[in-house]
């Protein structure tokens, strides 16, 4: 018989350990916004405070870093691309300005792995951010996170779940 520990548990798979880096980048993106740090202060924050660490008696998972990094320094870099993509997806009644600061940050990381990371595909990526919304949101954030997600990934990867308009 075993005791129970450590070895007990099941490894932790890779796709979790993305998804631990795609909230930690919104929530870093979310904090470059609002406090206006820059992106190497912030990364460096969180790779030694908060990447698998307990921060005010609430853990962090264990995020795979060098997709964390890739994400925020991949929105950084491509905003000026990213933003545009983001408003052609609203609707005109929902400028870009329009949306906090959470909400940004999560469709600007959605839009820059639809944009760059074509081995991703657009299911887990548009999932997995609407997943993140579902985190933040109780109302219909999630459902705005998916429309503009997929509009996007029509747009830039030809693919998507929805029917474009004829």
């Amino acid at each position: 018989m075993t005791q129970s520990g450590d070895n007990d548990r099941p490894p932790v798979r890779q796709a979790n350990k993305r998804g631990a880096a795609r909230l930690a980048a919104v929530q870093a993106l979310y904090q470059m916004d609002v406090a206006g740090s820059g992106v190497f202060e912030i990364t460096a924050e969180y790779e030694a405070f908060r990447l698998g660490k307990e921060v005010d008696g609430a853990l962090y998972r264990e995020a795979d870093a060098q997709w964390f990094r890739a994400i925020l320094a991949g929105v950084v870099e491509n905003q000026k691309t990213v933003d545009p993509i983001i408003r052609q997806a609203l609707t005109e009644d929902w400028p870009l300005s329009r949306l906090d600061s959470t909400l940004r940050a999560i469709l600007r990381a959605g839009v820059y792995e639809l944009m760059k990371r074509d081995d991703v595909p657009v299911a887990v990526i548009v999932s997995e951010y609407v997943d993140i919304a579902k985190a933040f949101y109780e109302e219909d954030e999630p459902k705005l996170v998916n429309a503009v997600l997929d509009r996007v990934s029509r747009r830039v990867r030809g693919e998507g779940r929805g029917k474009d308009a004829t």
